[in-house]
C-alpha cells in the first residue's frame, strides 16, 4: 500500500508538500506542482490515513452541521451549498446533524463532535446565547452561526460567534411589495407561531410594507401551532391547514407571504381542496426559494437567498478562525432577490 513518501517521490516534492494537499492548503501552491501531486495520488492509488492525522493534530478535517430538521429542503439546500464550499475550497467533509431546535440535542452533538476531533461547527440555531454553547466553545469548538443574526460582540466575552444571515427584514418587504405592485390590497403574512429571529424580522419587515401604503392596504398575521416547537419538518401540514383558516375569514386576502416555501405549498394544496385557484383568487409569494418551487403548479414566486455566497463565507470564516482565533467578530448580511414565477396574478388597478 502506498504511503505519503512514496506519493512524494513520485511526485518530486516533499512529504509535507503532499500533506498540504491532503489537508487542502494550496492556496499558495503553483498549479503544475498540484497538478503532480494529484496525479501521483491517483496513480499509487493513495488513501490518507485519517485515524492518524487525528491522532497526530487532535482534530479532522471535517465540519460540523448542525440544522433543525433536514426534512425541511431549504436546510438541505443550505448543507449541499455547504459540503461543496468545504470540499471544494478546503479539502473538508462535512457530518450533518438533526437538533429539532433542541437543547439536550445540541449539547449531544457538540459533545460528539468535540470527541471526534472536529474543531469547527455551523449551527442554524436562534438561541446561541445559551450557556452550552459558551462550554463548548471554551473546551476548543469553533462556531458560526446561520440565520441567528449574532450581534456582535467582544471576544472577551468568551462568546466569538460569526453569524451569516439573508436580510430577513428585507425579505419581508420584497415580498409584501411584490404583492402591493401587482394590485393585491388585503395582506396577509401566513406563519408557524414559534418565533425565531428571522421569522420575526421577516413579519417586520412585511408590516413596514403594508404601514407605508397606508389606508389603501391592510395587512395582517396569520398564525398556526405545528406539532414540534418551531414546526420545521411540518411546514407544509401547517399550511394545508391554515388554508382552511383563511377561507372561513370574513374577508379573505386577495395575497398572502408565507414564511418559507413549504407552508406555501401547503397553502397551495389546501386552497385548492376548498375550490380556490392561485392565482386567480389568491396570489402568493414564499421566502428561501427552495428547488421543488419552480415545479408545483402553479410555480411559486418568491424571495430567495444566495445561499452558495453565504455558504462559502461560512465555511471560509469558520477555517479563518482556526488559525486565528482573535479575527474581531462580524455579522455577514446579505441581500435577497425576488424570484418571479406564476403564484402572483396582476390585478387591476395594479
Amino acid at each position: 500500500m502506498a504511503n505519503i513518501q512514496d506519493v512524494a517521490r513520485r511526485a518530486g516534492v516533499s512529504a509535507s508538500t503532499v500533506s498540504n494537499v491532503i489537508n487542502g492548503r494550496t492556496d499558495q501552491m503553483r498549479k503544475d506542482t498540484l497538478a503532480r501531486i494529484q496525479a501521483a495520488i491517483v496513480a499509487l492509488g493513495y488513501r490518507p490515513n485519517r485515524a492518524a492525522q487525528q491522532l497526530k493534530t487532535g482534530q479532522t478535517s471535517i465540519l460540523g452541521l448542525l440544522v433543525p430538521s433536514i426534512v425541511n429542503p431549504s436546510f438541505a439546500a443550505l448543507a449541499r451549498a455547504i459540503d461543496v464550499a468545504a470540499q471544494d475550497g478546503h479539502g473538508y467533509r462535512v457530518l450533518l446533524g438533526n437538533t429539532y431546535r433542541q437543547q439536550d440535542k445540541e449539547e449531544t452533538f457538540f459533545e460528539d463532535l468535540l470527541s471526534h476531533g472536529v474543531k469547527g461547527v455551523i449551527v442554524v440555531s436562534a438561541q446561541v446565547e445559551l450557556e452550552h454553547f459558551r462550554t463548548a466553545i471554551s473546551r476548543g469548538l469553533v462556531m458560526m452561526n446561520y440565520d441567528g443574526r449574532t450581534k456582535s460582540r467582544p471576544p472577551s466575552d468568551g462568546m466569538p460567534i460569526d453569524s451569516v444571515s439573508m436580510n430577513n427584514f428585507e425579505a419581508g418587504r420584497i415580498a409584501a411589495r411584490h404583492l402591493i405592485e401587482n394590485g393585491c390590497r388585503r395582506l396577509a403574512f401566513v406563519t408557524e407561531s414559534g418565533k425565531t429571529i428571522s421569522r420575526q424580522d421577516k413579519i417586520e419587515g412585511f408590516l413596514s410594507i403594508v404601514s407605508e401604503a397606508g389606508t389603501t392596504v391592510a395587512g395582517k398575521v396569520v398564525e398556526g401551532k405545528a406539532v414540534s416547537d418551531y414546526g420545521d419538518s411540518e411546514m407544509a401540514d401547517l399550511g394545508k391547514a391554515l388554508a382552511g383558516t383563511i377561507c372561513d375569514m370574513a374577508v379573505r386576502p386577495d395575497g398572502i407571504v408565507a414564511i418559507n416555501d413549504m407552508l406555501a405549498i401547503g397553502l397551495i394544496a389546501g386552497f385548492r381542496g376548498r375550490g380556490l385557484k392561485i392565482p386567480e383568487d389568491i396570489s402568493i409569494v414564499g421566502i428561501d426559494d427552495m428547488f421543488l418551487s419552480a415545479l408545483v403548479t402553479p410555480a411559486i414566486s418568491s424571495v430567495s437567498p444566495p445561499i452558495a455566497a453565504m455558504a462559502k463565507v461560512m465555511v471560509d470564516r469558520l477555517i479563518a478562525r482556526f488559525s486565528d482565533p482573535a479575527i474581531p467578530v462580524e455579522e455577514f448580511l446579505f441581500a435577497p432577490t425576488l424570484v418571479s414565477r406564476e403564484s402572483v396574478a396582476r390585478r387591476p388597478g395594479a
